[in-house]
């Protein structure tokens, strides 16, 4: 049986060249701009100003007498956070804001799927209507530039492409339930390490080339309604408050007419931030909101004549654009909220299927046949451990969720002897804002691992949960290295000695140091942190009853010195001042370009079942500028499973006037296939992607030659190309 998948991707220079596309805010609707000049002209201006500053933690005045509501928003890239008390921190202890929790966003960009990013928008919104929620905090779509950044559980990838897939997806899910995206952080928001201070510089071609792809494709495709702004400066400017980012890139060049946010205490001084761009001021540090940037200062600057009214009335503008686009003047015609429904839950365990990577599969040890087997051990701290409300900002009250231990046990107990041991102990402890409380965190504790040989022993097949948690994967601070904490590495070698049919399962957000165990153990599977279906889909992945699909969303070094931005001594910076020196090589570009072999390389995943790409080939040799590359190919499921591979389009130019990676993603599509079926696939990439930033132009260029595109099922394993040229 036979199949036609057609497939529009655009790439990098696809997404940023062009005028903004349809799914963007509508700033030319003559009768809501009517209505927006009219409330405008009978605001005061204090009330004006009332609707660029938070009043609260996370909620924004309305005027009452204009009938303009109090917006409301809140935290969750992947989960509704529970409710925060007006005027501090604490949470409000409600009973009804237990959220469905998702598999965080390095997860998410490892399903390789779009339609679950769309899906799971879909929940988000939702939900988030339930909470009678306006603007949700995410997608967080930054690079992941080092594998140490605190934060990259939160983001998605380390290549542009995917991230601009995946978060387009998210955001068209999350606003077609009337809840507006806040697209962060804008931008360069690669560290935790003094990231209130730090100052970014990048070249030109690595902004246009990496940085900027997401947040461009999110605006223009996403149609995003809100963009936040990131602590850190960007070439000596403060992000909430930079010129060329907020004026001439995102409002010029992007079209962007939502608002622009600032991250909670992101806001600096009061005429240079309105002049510059920033619409709305949150979570300043001043107890008083009257003294907030955005509050009384602004009063006065207006007064004083440094700031032009028209750019109060402009912010004001943006801010009731978003209102009238979330249906927030006409309730009855806004979508409706549900909480935690099955289906929701649903989706949960969905994404955390096909997130999961399997790295390593010696000798077919898994799936795992449970009727074959008398005995399994489950060792290891993770086994037990839960994950949702970790990770600050975006730690979630979850309904439920479903530990590893606790699903084998229900799945498999009644058949199977579990025999469990706990391994090793969390023995860091979390501290906002530093990364000290991970020192220490390697202490070996023989006592449990002679506990955990002892059960290995004593068992048929042993699975070990390892990994981080959210001490380490965290808004705040970074990770002082990759090494696997609490002394895993030897725990994972003595419990291989005592039993070769050792299973290794990493739940953890962000790259991890595995070159002590790949030649130890048969398998590792890469299960992320699950969401409240953690435990059901892993053992569902372990007993084969699902069959892994997913694929690495950033490469996996052999040791961080690997990498590009540490290999160059540029992470995180010296003197409050980091320099992107690496450039346009991130990640995969890096490794791949420098002939570096990783541990994994970008886009792996292994399955249960063979998968063979063939009869790859373009509809002609021969392009012009302006044209459409479509290139084909069949994929076959070879094995006796059902499975999903990820089919994924490099290009790269042999010969070019500047420095080119060795290849580049263009295009991916995720295939579902039964055992023997076979479908044609066809994937189109438009000659202006394989585009470069020229920065002597400053444009894209497309030089005429020679160009290779290759296909395979990762940036290590291509298994065919074909050569075309462009006139």
């Amino acid at each position: 049986m036979k199949k036609i998948v057609r497939q529009v991707v655009l790439g990098i220079a696809g997404l940023l060249i062009g005028s903004a596309a349809s799914a963007q805010l509508v700033a030319n609707d003559s009768n809501q701009d009517k209505k927006i000049r009219s409330l405008i002209r009978q605001m005061t201006l204090a009330e004006k100003v009332s609707l660029l500053h938070g009043n609260s933690k996370f909620y924004v005045s309305g005027i009452k007498r204009l009938g303009i509501p109090e917006w409301a928003l809140s935290d969750g890239p992947h989960g509704v956070r529970a409710e925060i008390n007006r005027h501090d921190w604490a949470y409000a202890g409600w009973t009804n804001d237990s959220s469905t929790c998702f598999p965080p966003g390095t997860a998410l960009a490892a399903t390789w799927n779009p339609r679950l990013a769309y899906q799971r928008g879909i929940v988000l919104g939702e939900e988030a209507r339930f909470r009678k929620k306006d603007v949700l905090l995410g997608p967080g779509i930054n690079i992941i530039r080092s594998p140490l950044c605190g934060r990259n559980f939160e983001y998605l990838s380390e290549d542009p492409v995917l991230v601009s897939r995946m978060s387009v997806a998210y955001i068209k899910g999350l606003q077609s339930k009337d809840v507006a995206s806040s697209v962060k952080h804008w931008l360069a928001n690669n560290q935790e390490t003094n990231r209130d201070s730090v100052d970014v510089h990048m070249s030109e071609r690595a902004l246009r080339e990496i940085y900027l792809p997401g947040f461009k494709a999110a605006v223009t495709e996403g149609g995003a309604y809100t963009v936040m702004a990131a602590y850190n400066k960007f070439r000596g400017d403060w992000c909430s408050e930079n010129e060329y980012l907020n004026r001439e890139i995102l409002r010029r060049e992007f079209g962007f007419k939502g608002v622009l946010m600032t991250d909670w205490s992101a806001a600096h001084t009061t005429v240079k931030a309105a002049l510059t761009g920033l619409d709305l001021e949150m979570g300043t540090d001043k107890p008083d909101y009257n003294d907030w940037y955005f509050a009384d200062p602004l009063i006065r600057a207006v007064n004083e004549g440094k700031v032009p009214m028209s750019v109060v009335d402009e912010k004001v503008a943006n801010v009731l654009r978003v209102m009238f686009a979330t249906k927030m003047f006409d309730e009855g015609k806004r979508a409706k909220g549900k909480m935690n429904t099955p289906e929701h839950q649903q989706a949960a365990y969905n994404d955390a299927v096909e997130a999961a990577v399997l790295l390593q599969n010696n000798d077919d040890i898994l799936p795992v046949n449970f009727k074959t087997i008398k005995s399994i051990a489950v060792i290891g701290d993770n086994a037990t451990r839960k994950h949702c409300n970790g990770g600050l900002s975006s730690e979630i009250k979850t309904l439920y969720e479903i530990t590893p231990l606790e699903a084998i046990r229900e799945k498999f107990g009644a058949d199977v002897k579990i025999n469990f041991a706990q391994g090793y102990e969390k023995q860091s402890t979390f501290r906002e804002g530093s990364n000290t409380g991970q020192t220490g965190a390697n202490k070996v504790d023989w006592k449990l691992i002679d506990e955990a040989v002892r059960v290995a022993k004593a068992s048929d097949i042993v699975i070990v949960f390892g990994g981080l948690n959210h001490d380490f994967d965290t808004e705040s601070s970074d990770k002082q290295n990759m090494d696997l904490p609490y002394g895993q590495d030897v725990l994972i070698r003595e419990v291989a000695k005592a039993n070769p049919k050792t299973v290794v399962v990493i739940v953890a957000g962000s790259p991890v140091k595995l070159s002590g165990i790949v030649q130890r153990v048969p398998a590792i599977l890469w299960s992320w942190y699950g969401g409240m279906e953690a435990g059901n889909a892993v053992a569902d992945l372990l007993s084969g009853k699902a069959n892994p699909s997913g694929k690495l969303p950033f490469t996996l070094p052999v040791s961080l010195d690997q990498s590009p931005a540490h290999a160059l001594g540029n992470f995180p910076g010296r003197d409050l001042s980091v320099n992107y020196e690496e450039d346009i090589l991130v990640g995969y570009r890096w490794f791949d370009t420098k002939k570096i072999v990783p541990q994994f390389p970008f886009g792996y995943g292994l399955s249960y079942t063979s998968f063979s790409i063939n009869n790859f080939s373009t509809d002609k040799q021969h392009y012009r500028n302006g044209d459409t590359i479509r290139a084909k190919f069949t994929i076959s499921n070879t094995g006796a499973r059902e499975g999903a591979e990820v089919v994924q389009l490099y290009t790269s130019e042999p010969v070019c006037s500047v420095i080119r990676p060795e290849k580049e993603l263009k295009a991916f599509e995720k295939i579902f296939l039964h055992p023997g079926e076979t479908k044609t696939v066809e994937l189109m990439v438009k000659v202006a992607d394989l585009a470069f930033y020229d920065e002597t132009k400053k444009a894209w260029n497309v030089e005429p030659g020679e160009f290779v595109l290759q296909i395979g099922n990762s940036s290590g394993n291509i298994s065919l190309s074909a050569k075309i040229s462009v006139d």
